[in-house]
């Protein structure tokens, strides 16, 4: 964490790295107070948070069930109760939440329900907000990727070197948060974007620069709920 803020006020930007939980409701709340503090207010949320497990029933713990919910559901669910306030007092608020669009493909519940359930109840989370608060103009959306990306997650519990030979990196989705943080607020509220999709919107043609090291195009390799 320090050093992705490092890395931010190197790049130039402004950062206040916060150690917590967001299982931890008071320390999301102490956190969120913090930051409107430091800069005066709050315009953008960013549901990053999540936990992984892709056992089933007979295989995931009761306590791993738990801290997954808590995590990424309960997790988000805590952020925009507590930063709500403040993005209702924002010129252009935005919620971005990393979950996949709704899927109902009985495929996904038969792999994992228990990660189902989790990044679904993200999506639905954000959607509700935005509908919500559509005549306040809060822009919330979902962001998805279209392949694997090269992640911890991906190394350690999908697949190993081998998925990571299969993955895009995580620019991809940086850029593709960027092009959607910059839409017109009722062109984005409500939706859950591919990443691959949007950048191809917005003219992007050349997709090699993403590649992780050892992918290629033709060995990428789709993510879940797609």
């Amino acid at each position: 964490m320090h050093t992705a803020a490092a890395a931010i006020r190197e790049a130039g930007g402004q950062a206040l790295p916060i150690v917590g939980d967001v299982r931890d409701d008071e320390a999301v709340a102490g956190a969120i107070a913090k930051a409107v503090e430091v800069f005066g207010g709050i315009d953008l949320v960013v549901n990053n948070a999540s936990a992984i497990a892709l056992q089933g029933f007979g295989e995931l713990s009761v306590k791993r069930y738990d801290l997954m919910l808590d995590i990424n559901v309960r997790g988000t669910f805590s952020v925009l109760t507590h930063a709500r306030p403040h993005l209702l007092e924002s010129e252009d608020p935005r919620v971005l939440t990393l979950s996949p669009p709704l899927n109902p493909d009985p495929a996904w519940l038969a792999q994992h329900a228990p990660y189902t359930l989790s990044k679904y109840g993200m999506t639905m989370l954000t959607q509700g907000f935005a509908e919500q608060h559509r005549e306040q103009r809060i822009a919330a959306s979902c962001l998805w990727p279209q392949t694997l990306i090269a992640t911890a997650a991906v190394q350690n519990v999908v697949g190993g070197d081998e998925a990571m030979r299969s993955a895009r990196t995580p620019e991809i989705m940086a850029d593709a948060a960027a092009v959607v943080l910059g839409l017109p607020w009722e062109e984005a509220t409500g939706r859950c974007f591919v990443d691959e999709t949007v950048l191809r919107e917005a003219g992007v043609t050349d997709f090699s620069r993403y590649l992780h090291e050892g992918a290629t195009e033709e060995g990428l390799e789709a993510d879940l709920f797609l």
